[in-house]
């Protein structure tokens, strides 16, 4: 059985986002912390993210050429999502590409583009959806946000490992990422790594 992985930002402060949902504060210049979210992403066989997340990122990473995109197209996805198929249906890689002319920019399709209209659409009960990937065979699976359902997947026990990337920054204020819990959670702090930037990787596990 394979590992379940949420690999999130995080603030200082607790916060996955602002109370808008932005997120443009966990994005820095610190290359060694850039290459550690590569190898990390690199070490799963999929992603798997809510509908939200997955219909923001297939656009983007299609013709991206930033260091993430490799893994984030090239790693089979499944988005949960309670549109079924229909959630594919803008996602294609001529639709990215037309999206990316339209905003002056000239793209072309990265290697693996063509997976975000292949993904698999899980719309049945979460645990159940979870339950059936992670009894497949291969390499972990990493999860990516948005904020609910991550809370999701938190809040009903279904993640085995938190990679957690701890930035420097305070906001005050934003979206939490453990505010569903039932009852306090104790994890287990595997392993630490802090990078030159300042930026921190926690990977916990349930104690």
């Amino acid at each position: 059985m394979r590992d379940l992985i949420l690999k999130m930002a995080i603030s200082i402060d607790g916060f996955v986002s602002d109370l808008d949902g932005a997120n443009t504060w966990m994005f820095g210049a610190d290359q060694e912390a850039k290459a550690w979210g590569v190898e990390t992403i690199w070490n799963a066989s999929l992603h798997i993210m809510g509908s939200r997340s997955f219909s923001a990122m297939a656009p983007y990473w299609q013709t991206s050429t930033d260091q993430f995109a490799p893994p984030m197209n090239q790693i089979p996805k499944v988005v949960f999502s309670r549109q079924g198929p229909a959630i594919l249906r803008n996602v294609n890689t001529t639709a990215a590409l037309d999206a990316a002319r339209a905003n002056g920019q000239s793209a072309e399709p990265q290697p693996g583009a063509g997976s975000w209209a292949q993904a698999y659409v899980a719309s049945g009960d979460l645990a159940t959806e979870i339950a059936k990937l992670k009894a497949q065979e291969g390499k972990p699976i990493i999860a990516h946000g948005g904020v609910r359902f991550a809370r999701s997947l938190v809040a009903q026990g279904l993640v085995d490992q938190f990679a957690l990337i701890v930035a420097p920054v305070a906001l005050g204020q934003g979206l939490p990422l453990f505010s569903d819990l039932a009852a306090p959670t104790r994890l287990k702090l595997m392993s630490s790594k802090a990078f030159p930037g300042g930026a921190v990787a926690q990977i916990y596990r349930p104690a």
